[in-house]
């Protein structure tokens, strides 16, 4: 594992060759914007979800025939990157299929992650190449931990209309078919930690495309921009000082789901030679530093 940095007048950034995983999104006013990783509540920082986003049913999966294993979102955030090539502002990272993944996961696939700088703004984006002679399926997934020192309850999401959003329920690692309201006709959302009791709030094909994080007793926010991205879902601990905002092209398993991949309503279905490609983007701004 390595660290490589880009850096600005506005930010710098530092990203690990282990996951592909930001270390830390830094101010010119000192501020990290980045939750620091401390392992008494989450030892991640901002883990990259590749070929699973959430959970799949039994932690299994049958394709054509066959029966395969797989974590929690998947293995690419515990993988080692290969740094492709960096600049003063970019950083682009790959991961390929090998022996030991196709044990899991048996397709043959490139994941590209660039990591750009523009300004106060950082886009991060997502290129899957499928470099099988068969259709591959996987979803891929942003985790970001945002850094909330004050708290959670000394945040709101703001969004930039109103909305009327709906979680769907969890259960475990898994999600059900209903459905519980959490915002109605409002374009802002108060964060508190009874939300995060069960686990996370996840919003399915969501109306807007971006959100803002903003503190309300400072002039610090981070907008996150995720066009292109048809779930969204809200993360913490109880207590923790985080809040996780993470884009997904993908969701968990239904309890109920079929265990054969390719009737899986969560997966994206990539034919051989094509490339699938996403951006998001994370603006940060604001604050004194920490």
């Amino acid at each position: 594992m390595s660290i490589t940095e880009i850096k600005n007048e506005h930010l710098t950034v530092a990203i690990d060759t282990k996951g592909a995983e930001l270390r830390f999104i830094r101010g010119a006013n000192g501020l990290n914007y980045l939750w620091e990783g401390n392992p008494v509540y989450w030892a991640n920082r901002a883990p990259v979800l590749f070929p699973v986003a959430g959970g799949l049913r039994e932690d299994r999966y049958i394709f054509k025939g066959k029966e395969y294993h797989m974590p929690k979102h998947g293995y690419a955030r515990t993988s080692e990157f290969r740094l492709k090539g960096s600049g003063a502002y970019h950083a682009e990272f790959i991961l390929e299929d090998n022996e030991e993944s196709r044990e899991i996961y048996p397709f043959n696939y490139e994941l590209r992650i660039m990591y750009r700088l523009v300004g106060n703004r950082i886009d991060v984006s997502y290129e899957v190449i499928n470099k099988s002679d068969t259709e591959m399926y996987f979803s891929v997934g942003a985790h970001e931990g945002y850094s909330c020192p004050e708290g959670i309850d000394e945040y709101v999401l703001m969004f930039p209309e109103d909305v009327t959003l709906a979680t769907t329920v969890l259960d475990g690692n898994l999600i059900k078919h209903g459905k519980e309201p959490v915002i109605r006709e409002s374009s802002v959302l108060p964060l508190k930690y009874d939300y995060f009791n069960i686990d996370a709030l996840v919003f399915e094909d969501v109306p807007v495309k971006s959100v803002v994080l903003k503190h309300l007793k400072s002039t610090k926010k981070i907008k996150v921009d995720f066009d292109g991205f048809r779930n969204l879902l809200f993360w913490t601990k109880p207590g923790a000082p985080y809040i996780c905002i993470e884009p997904w092209c993908g969701k968990p398993d239904f309890v109920d789901s079929a265990l054969d991949i390719a009737l899986k309503p969560s997966m994206n279905r990539l034919e051989p030679a094509q490339k699938f490609i996403r951006t998001h983007s994370i603006t940060a701004e604001g604050g004194t530093g920490r």
